[in-house]
């Protein structure tokens, strides 16, 4: 049983670049992480934050950002429960969501990836420093920022960039190095005792001497995220390695960053507690091997709503708070003991989304979002279903009315009534349960993420179907039947 990990600082992190939660129900989050054993939360606000002067811009137009009033509030409910927080702000990579305004075209990179910043332009490093901050301003009891700075992808590949890069002796490391070191130098002419955060990636292939040349000891501390639920032993010693080599070149301060949601695949819609719980295990198994010289600063359960700024939006926060529950409980008691289940099980009422039985007691479940998690779930079920998602390949569709029958016409029209029938009575029942989420989703979220999910996670499983009725419409039509009339 790891010490270190289960005594550390626990961050819960808000990921609001999609689906950003109605501010009430933030609200009664933030009670619920504090509830559940979190001692902070990494706030990554992107689009929602209120943003002015140049940077109006970067405020979404899907819905409207957080007011100034608004994100007040959530420190005030942070700070009643004795949750810090820590802004995460990209600086350098995922910037997808300041460089793909036209204003800002010409600080990308390469001009097709909108994610990367040119690291060699001022006007990169004003943006980036007025970005921060603001943020900053709004924040004035933060003591810690988390600049990003990961999967910075295509950097070197820029016209400026291959220029500096032809001086004998520079390589792509000493670029992103130089340009994290500035912005970091940056923030603290302002905030000279703020402690700053970025994510590892990048630093991963780098020698020790590489970094601890470079300057950047000291400026900053690297958070390793791994989110992997595999517990093998070479994975778990790659990252106890990783972090002796960051230790090797003068960066002892580090943090962890595991995650409860997100990180399964680009479109998944119900968490897996189960695969999250085990990334926990991995981590208190690193935290267990790790020398007593690395000073683990604390994790971040991550809990991505999308991959980047333009994928399409992972589970809801409701979906991933039975594994949320089960993560920090884990940390907790050093385990997913009996004692860590019974204390999710007391405050949610399920350790599991799954388990649509418990979920749809109202007695034993509880939490805020559930009756949405619960019906989110079981429409899930349905649009993964076989009768659904190979409608097309069942017996009459692939015997009687394929492409071949609807060029001919030669279409049996009893078959494609009975087709007709069946398409419409699954595209009934799936809209109905549509339907439910749509009222539930809109108590928690605005209009714009309810369309957006139904539209992503919905609309194209769902269009195979509604072509085939379509067509079977069409060809009984052309028949001259009254398609009401034939049994």
């Amino acid at each position: 049983m790891d010490l270190s990990l289960r005594s550390c600082k626990k961050f819960v992190h808000l990921d609001l670049k999609g689906a950003p939660p109605r501010i009430g129900y933030l609200i009664e989050l933030i009670q619920l992480f504090a509830d559940l054993g979190a001692n902070g939360l990494l706030i990554e606000y992107e689009d929602m934050f209120p943003y002015e002067g140049e940077l109006k811009v970067l405020q979404s137009t899907t819905q409207p950002p957080y007011s100034r009033e608004e994100i007040v509030s959530i420190q005030d409910a942070a700070n009643s429960r004795g949750l810090e927080i820590i802004p995460l702000v990209q600086t350098f990579g995922h910037l997808e969501f300041v460089l793909k305004h036209e204003v800002f075209r010409d600080l990308r990179e390469l001009d097709y990836c909108l994610g990367t910043l040119n690291p060699h332009r001022d006007g990169g490093d004003r943006l980036v420093q007025d970005m921060l901050q603001q943020i900053m301003k709004l924040h004035p009891k933060s003591t810690s920022l988390h600049i990003g700075a990961d999967e910075v992808y295509m950097l070197g590949l820029g016209d400026e960039s291959k220029q500096w890069l032809s001086v004998p002796g520079r390589s792509v490391h000493q670029l992103f190095l130089s340009h994290v070191i500035k912005v970091a130098k940056g923030i603290q002419e302002s905030s000279p005792n703020l402690k700053l955060i970025m994510w590892d990636d990048m630093l991963r292939s780098m020698s020790p001497e590489t970094i601890k040349e470079s300057g950047l000891v000291g400026l900053v501390q690297p958070m390793l995220w791994d989110y992997s639920p595999t517990l093998d032993v070479d994975n778990t010693g790659k990252l106890v390695m990783l972090m002796e080599r960051y230790t090797s070149a003068g960066m002892s301060q580090q943090w962890a960053a595991s995650s409860f949601k997100g990180s399964t695949t680009v479109h998944t819609c119900v968490t897996s507690t189960q695969r999250h719980v085990d990334n926990h295990l991995q981590w208190l198994k690193v935290a267990s091997s790790l020398s007593a010289d690395i000073e683990l600063q604390g994790i971040a359960l991550t809990g991505w709503q999308r991959y980047d700024h333009l994928s399409v939006l992972c589970e809801l926060m409701p979906v991933g708070l039975p594994s949320l529950a089960s993560c920090l409980q884990t940390l907790v008691h050093g385990g997913f003991t009996e004692e860590a289940q019974k204390k999710v099980v007391k405050t949610l009422g399920t350790v599991d989304v799954g388990d649509t039985e418990r979920l749809s007691s109202r007695t034993s479940c509880s939490f805020a979002g559930a009756k949405l998690a619960e019906l989110i779930v079981k429409l899930t079920s349905l649009l993964e279903s076989t009768e659904l998602r190979h409608f097309q390949n069942n017996m009459f569709v692939r015997g009687w009315f394929t492409p071949y029958h609807k060029q001919k016409k030669t279409v049996s029209p009893l078959i494609a009534q009975q087709i007709k029938t069946q398409a419409k009575m699954i595209l009934d029942a799936v809209e109905s349960q549509v339907q439910e989420v749509r009222g539930e989703m809109c108590l928690l979220y605005l209009d714009s993420t309810v369309q957006e999910w139904v539209v992503q996670h919905v609309t194209p499983v769902l269009e195979p179907l509604h072509n085939l009725l379509r067509d079977t419409e069409n060809v009984l039509n052309e028949m001259g039947l009254c398609t009401e009339s034939i049994s």
